[in-house]
């Protein structure tokens, strides 16, 4: 579970991003406990999940507007 870094957050989650692809777990959505049952997401509730990820998509949403997505791709050359 991370928290805000303030300026190096986008830096950590695409590192975050880029070891679960390599690694192949979907990490957690922790203290998930009671996931409204009208929003039909597949969430991975409190323990990473085992999945082959070919893609992983960042959001940084910063203090002060700054606001980045980055999209990853698993390069298998």
């Amino acid at each position: 579970m991370m928290g805000h870094l303030l300026g190096a957050a986008g830096a950590v989650e695409t590192a975050v991003c880029a070891l679960a692809m390599r690694e192949g777990y979907v990490p957690p959505t922790t203290n998930l406990v009671d996931p409204d049952p009208e929003c039909s997401l597949d969430y991975v509730p409190n323990t990473a999940r085992e999945r082959r990820l070919r893609h992983a998509m960042n959001n940084s949403f910063g203090f002060g507007g700054t606001n980045c997505a980055l999209l990853l791709s698993r390069y298998d050359g």
